[in-house]
């Protein structure tokens, strides 16, 4: 209702994604920010959907984790894999879930087995040439008391590159799990980006979800997740920073099932140009949800007179004995700010620059890697513009 589809045409780009034969030494490589200076216990790395690099460490390996080519695992390890695959993102959502589920190719799995917890970080790098496509699916399932940090990474071989990237991520935590998980979108700016994030989180389990989102030249993403044991806590943390004439879509959904579950959610964006951002929060609570505890805000900083941001939070409350609140804030950088940093030395764009940074300190503050935290904001730092 609020995104033009109009100058997208599916038929420029090949279905599905995929190179045939790629290979770590010939595909392009992607800056690959957030695994700099942190010690890995695996990664994954794809280039236009297909598996070019799989790794987990032995010791992992030897209790029973799987990480790597999904189509690959859910062949070799169909008991877990297949009754897995498309359980929680629901393919007759839309048309782009649908094509998602007819097309995909390639795509990791990572599975923790119970009680199993990885001390250090698993890496996801999926890179698109200019031009190409990528319809991965992420499948990722923490069993009963394990615990686990993703850090993924999606971007093209060059900022400015085209390109179709079309989906999904299936998030499953049983109970007593604990997830950690983050994830930096920076396709090319001429890249049409659509995606569906899933998570379901069971008795007592927990996960905190980080989404910096920059890249593609337009983006729309629904993000659900989904409190379906009692006691479970989820914390979604989002960062957009757009510029030019980007547009990028977010709807949420904090869907509390089971009583006595909470959810935080916290979306921040920065705007510049002529850029544009829509984000429409719902937190659902059903009838048997007593006890719920919902926070969901969404905060925006405009740095152009032709930005605009639309934020449409929402609630849905059938139970009775509930706490479920609801904010949205949106203005422009504070000139006075940008006169005392000017009076103490700084240029006007270092001023600009440090205010935005500020402005997303509170969720860069949650994450608790702090190589992760620092190329974060250092990614966001890269794009700031003066200040007009």
């Amino acid at each position: 209702m609020r995104s033009d589809l109009r100058p997208f045409k599916l038929d420029r780009y090949s279905l599905p994604g995929g190179a045939a034969g790629t290979t770590a030494a010939t595909a392009a490589p992607l800056a690959q920010w957030l695994s700099e200076g942190v010690t890995l216990a695996g990664r994954v790395e794809t280039f236009d959907g297909a598996n070019v690099r799989s790794q987990l460490e032995a010791n992992w390996q030897n209790k029973g984790g799987l990480f790597g080519d999904l189509s690959q695992h859910a062949a070799e390890h169909e008991q877990i894999g297949r009754p897995a695959l498309f359980s929680v993102v629901d393919p007759a959502q839309d048309r782009f879930a649908a094509l998602h589920a007819a097309a995909w190719s390639g795509g990791q799995l990572l599975y923790v087995p119970r009680g199993v917890c990885l001390t250090e970080p698993l890496y996801i790098s999926n890179a698109m040439s200019d031009g190409g496509s990528d319809l991965g699916h992420t499948l990722i399932i923490l069993e009963d008391g394990a615990e686990a940090t993703v850090l993924h990474e999606t971007g093209s071989v060059t900022p400015t590159a085209g390109g179709f990237h079309c989906g999904s991520v299936e998030v499953i935590v049983k109970s007593n799990a604990h997830l950690r998980y983050v994830n930096l979108q920076d396709w090319g700016r001429s890249a049409w980006h659509f995606a569906h994030h899933r998570a379901t989180i069971d008795r007592n389990a927990t996960m905190q979800w980080t989404i910096a989102a920059m890249g593609s030249r337009f983006a729309q993403v629904s993000q659900q997740v989904a409190l379906v044991g009692k006691g479970a806590s989820s914390q979604v943390n989002g960062v957009m920073f757009t510029q030019d004439s980007q547009h990028m879509t977010y709807n949420t959904l904090q869907h509390h099932i089971a009583p006595a579950c909470r959810s935080d959610f916290l979306y921040k964006a920065a705007l510049q140009d002529q850029s544009r951002t829509v984000w429409r929060g719902m937190i659902q609570v059903d009838a048997n949800a007593q006890k719920t505890d919902g926070y969901q805000r969404n905060d925006n900083l405009l740095l152009s007179e032709l930005s605009r941001a639309d934020s449409i939070p929402g609630l849905e409350i059938l139970a009775d004995d509930v706490r479920c609140t609801h904010g949205s804030t949106s203005g422009k950088v504070d000139e006075e700010l940008i006169f005392y940093a000017r009076s103490r030395g700084f240029t006007r764009k270092e001023a600009i620059r440090m205010i935005v940074t500020g402005f997303f300190q509170q969720i860069f503050d949650r994450i608790t890697i702090e190589r992760v935290r620092d190329a974060l904001g250092q990614a966001i730092a890269r794009q700031v513009r003066e200040y007009q």
